[in-house]
């Protein structure tokens, strides 16, 4: 399965499951993607950030920054540094490559 499988598939259990009962708010961070040069110095000097996680995920007084991975994929040197400077502000960074992982994790007390 690919990342872009998982997203959608955690974002719509989140939204369907969690969300629709006001309980979280989750979205994506549209980093990826083609750009020509104009467009992508654009986004850049409008915030976009190389390395930031795909998903945000709150929840009452918790922010979570979450990573998706096909089963083999691996974090990039840039996303690595992401998860430090998310982590040394206290916040937590989750790396997910399933579906069920994610149920795993949402449903542990």
């Amino acid at each position: 399965m690919t990342e872009s499988q998982i997203q959608q598939q955690i974002v719509i259990f989140e939204r369907n499951t969690y969300s629709i009962k006001g309980e979280s708010l989750i979205f994506a961070v549209p980093n990826g993607g083609t750009r020509n040069i104009l467009e992508a110095k654009l986004l850049k000097n409008t915030g976009v950030m190389s390395g930031v996680s795909d998903l945000i995920l709150i929840v009452k007084n918790k922010i979570y920054f979450i990573e998706l991975k096909a089963e083999k994929g691996m974090q990039s040197e840039i996303q690595k540094q992401f998860e430090t400077k998310v982590n040394l502000l206290g916040f937590e960074y989750l790396i997910f490559n399933s579906l069920d992982s994610y149920k795993s994790w949402r449903s542990a007390p």
